[in-house]
């Protein structure tokens, strides 16, 4: 038998009556991880330091590996000197740096300027969505490698073969989030906005794409992170400048020190963009996470 609840007045009014428990719990993301994060990267570059000296350590004769696999810090400084100077090959590192940002940013706007709207479209459309989405979902799985020979063929070995490489690699990012974020405008939001007298363009800009952007903006970020991945690919064939193309023939030479310092800046290039996309993610949609 079930146990008996009182269920009389005056349990009811000490039930009414009875104080909420403060909660200590503090949700994911809260507070700044700054310090935590600046003191990883030094333990990081601590222990790269220590592996590649010339001594002895707990009994351990240090470097494990040759240089030839993990150079020194040291000389990794010394590559990023020469490339600034350009004495790599025949231009600096500011130009393979510029090159290569007119590139994925060419291919990053692209994306967004038509991969938004398509999500969108798929989103609220089943027209839309019928016919992008198998196309979407094919290509999406594929890494660029496979499908980058068809660009070289399709549209030569010139900058649009690595543009359309790069875009192709963000725009699916870019478009599935749009058309998942279609999906957190409530249906009453979308009712409320008609019976005012709200058309389907205004009920789309006012109403869907607000709710929609959190999930935007991840895609951006996502695909933005894929571009540059994509990168050293894009940059693998008839390219004359660029961090990609810098990895890649320092590569042929066995220049290691060469392809981390190269690895290193395509990190920290992303790691920046991510940066500036939280911050314009507080900026555009302040009321993620609390509501």
């Amino acid at each position: 038998m079930a146990d008996h609840v009182d269920t009389t007045p005056a349990a009811a009014a000490g039930a009414t009556e009875a104080k909420p428990t403060t909660s200590r719990y503090h949700a994911p993301g809260e507070g700044s991880s700054g310090v935590i994060s600046v003191v990883s990267v030094v333990v990081l570059f601590a222990f790269w330091w220590l592996m590649t000296r010339d001594m002895v350590f707990l009994g351990i004769q240090l470097p494990l590996v040759k240089p030839l696999f993990v150079p020194k810090p040291e000389a990794v400084w010394f590559a990023f000197n020469q490339a600034m100077g350009g004495e790599l090959d025949n231009h600096t590192l500011l130009v393979h740096f510029g090159v290569s940002f007119a590139r994925v940013f060419s291919a990053f706007i692209a994306a967004i300027l038509l991969g938004i709207p398509v999500g969108l479209g798929m989103g609220v459309s089943r027209w839309a969505r019928g016919v992008f989405d198998p196309i979407i979902e094919f290509y999406r799985p594929l890494p660029p490698l496979a499908y980058l020979p068809l660009m070289i063929i399709w549209f030569g070995i010139d900058e649009s073969s690595k543009i359309i490489l790069l875009f192709l690699a963000c725009f699916a990012p870019v478009a599935l989030a749009a058309r998942s974020g279609v999906r957190s405008a409530s249906q009453e939001q979308i009712h409320a906005a008609l019976s005012m007298g709200a058309t389907s363009n205004q009920v789309l800009w006012h109403v869907i794409l607000p709710s929609a952007l959190p999930e935007i903006l991840v895609g951006l970020r996502i695909g933005m992170g894929v571009a540059w991945t994509t990168l050293v690919a894009a940059e693998m064939v008839a390219a004359t400048a660029g961090l990609g193309q810098m990895v890649f023939n320092a590569s042929n030479f066995l220049r290691t020190d060469v392809v981390i310092l190269g690895i290193i800046l395509i990190g920290v290039v992303a790691y920046l963009f991510e940066l500036l996309m939280r911050w314009l993610e507080t900026i555009l949609v302040p009321w993620k996470g609390k509501v």
